[in-house]
């Protein structure tokens, strides 16, 4: 497999593992996500297969829409704003506040982004930096149809360009990275410089933050991949572990990792145990179409897709009562 490939597909591999790893652990806080989920090497939202939640179905829906749309911005927005709102209304639980609002405004015909900073369109934008080398500004574009806010937007540019370099083999050190909103740059320099004077990966969370919030989760997601782990679960387990936003915080770190170490550097086991509607074959065809710039779009069956919502709607409930018990 050559270098592009692998490490295209294991933008998307990552992003899911991260988001999988994440989800049984979001909202805890640090001392009780490690007290639960000690050393995170396998999944634990529902026995041992890697559930994913919104993160990725998020990710796969702006693929299909850069897909579908042959990359023509506007037609991609329409695309990708069509497909949220039909997936809207499947009532995923874990949904964002702010993707929540814009799907309801789709829904009603009304004009979709909400002014929030959130970390919604960068945990779905991995799929740009795989379909153009330069995504900036399809990246406004689709980031736009949910978050209109300035940091919002450029937290999803930040990553899909970062994707777009590392899956190239190119540098993406802070330096590399295009001009953002200047909040957002000055939250990335922070985590930056704390990864180069070599400090606690714990104290560099507390530094820059662990929420949904975009200017947490972006140099989080950073400092996983710029603290040179030696690998990919090394880094991933350092953002997880921390609790906070961890399904999303985990999505993007793992896209991030992902396209830095490859599809190769993925434990075989995580990739192996992915559930099948959301699976290792059907992202790395999506990877490969993406890299291709083209490809016929095919999803899972709709019995298969109602089964999976059921059984997740499950799975969070049965976490819900879980975390009532004090441990």
């Amino acid at each position: 497999m050559d270098e592009l490939k692998d490490r295209s597909r294991g933008t998307l591999l990552g992003l899911a593992v991260g988001d999988a790893l994440g989800f049984p652990v979001e909202g805890l806080n640090r001392k009780r996500a490690r007290r639960r989920y000690s050393g995170i090497d396998r999944y634990r939202f529902l026995g041992h297969t890697g559930y994913v939640s919104d993160d990725t179905e998020q990710a796969i829906i702006t693929a299909e829409a850069l897909l579908e749309s042959h990359g023509e911005p506007e037609k991609a927005a329409r695309i990708f704003g069509r497909k949220l709102r039909g997936w809207f209304w499947t009532l995923p639980p874990g949904l964002g506040a702010s993707t929540l609002k814009a799907c309801l405004r789709l829904t009603l015909g009304m004009e979709s982004g909400i002014a929030s900073a959130g970390n919604g369109a960068a945990m779905r934008m991995a799929p740009v930096g795989l379909f153009r080398e330069q995504p900036e500004e399809l990246t406004k574009i689709l980031a736009r149809v949910t978050h209109t806010d300035p940091r919002g937007v450029d937290g999803g540019v930040a990553v899909a360009y970062a994707v777009s370099r590392l899956v190239r083999g190119k540098d993406c050190s802070l330096h590399c990275l295009p001009e953002l909103d200047q909040r957002l740059s000055e939250a990335l320099k922070q985590a930056w410089e704390m990864c180069e004077a070599g400090k606690d990966f714990d104290t560099i969370a507390d530094a820059v933050g662990t929420s949904g919030y975009v200017l947490h989760t972006v140099p989080l997601a950073f400092a996983a991949l710029w603290s040179k782990p030696r690998t990919f679960l090394e880094g991933l387990q350092k953002v997880v572990l921390q609790g906070g936003d961890a399904d999303s915080n985990g999505a993007v770190a793992g896209a991030l990792l992902g396209a830095w170490f490859g599809a190769g550097g993925i434990p075989e086991s995580l990739l192996n145990a992915l559930e099948q509607c959301h699976g290792r074959s059907r992202l790395e065809r999506l990877a490969d179409q993406l890299v291709a710039g083209s490809g016929e779009v095919q999803r899972p069956g709709f019995l298969a897709l109602r089964f999976r919502e059921c059984v997740i709607k499950a799975g969070v409930a049965a976490h819900v009562l879980g975390r009532m018990i004090p441990y």
